[in-house]
């Protein structure tokens, strides 16, 4: 398998479940500018969005989409216990919090990433994703994780999209305009997160501190 990154963008959730499961993947940068991989092949020719994450499973079968791509690495391993069973309510729970996760925070962060572009669109969206990031940070006073007491892929997922906003406790990749000082949950959270082998190795192979 190939998976397909753009260091501190949303494709490093993979790259960290990837680690968190052992499992033997090639790891294939894109220049965002180009869609060039780093051999120099068209990144188009694989996904025609031209946006990461994209998980070649070989046979000419691709998965471009973060949120089914985690599930299907979760899936190979299920004793790790990073996604509960298929058909089970908890099931739903992840997939719930994945969707919530995808509309609601990570293209919450598109209008702040590309301010220029989005012009007075910033002043609706940033109060917005404030928001949904102080909901989270409700949600993180009873659990250790965002389901519960276990860390799942959805958790991955948030610690990439979160090191896209700024807070004295977090390393701001695309220092985007929103603070999260005063989101002491998610703060803790952070921190059980950023602690992780599997977390420390996918920041070290991208290159981020």
């Amino acid at each position: 398998m190939k998976l397909y990154c753009i260091p501190a963008s949303c494709s490093l959730a993979p790259h960290i479940i990837a680690h968190e499961l052992g499992l033997d993947l090639t790891f294939c940068r894109v220049d965002p500018a180009t869609h060039r991989t780093e051999a120099g092949a068209d990144y188009v020719a694989v996904n025609p969005y031209g946006y990461v994450p994209a998980l070649d499973l070989g046979g000419g079968t691709v998965l471009r989409e973060g949120p089914a791509i985690l599930q299907y690495l979760a899936d190979l391993k299920p004793e790790a216990g990073l996604a509960p069973p298929n058909g089970s309510v908890d099931r739903y729970r992840l997939q719930e919090m994945l969707g919530f996760l995808s509309s609601e925070i990570h293209k919450g962060f598109v209008p702040l990433l590309y301010a220029r572009l989005a012009g007075r669109w910033v002043e609706t969206a940033k109060p917005k994703l404030a928001a949904r990031y102080a909901w989270i940070d409700a949600q993180l006073a009873a659990h250790d994780f965002l389901l519960g007491d276990t860390f799942t892929v959805a958790d991955a997922y948030l610690f990439a999209l979160t090191g896209w906003g700024q807070a004295p406790w977090l390393t701001s990749y695309y220092r985007a305009d929103i603070h999260f000082d005063h989101l002491h949950n998610l703060q803790a959270w952070y921190g059980r997160v950023r602690g992780r082998p599997a977390v420390r190795t996918a920041l070290q192979e991208e290159g981020l501190p």
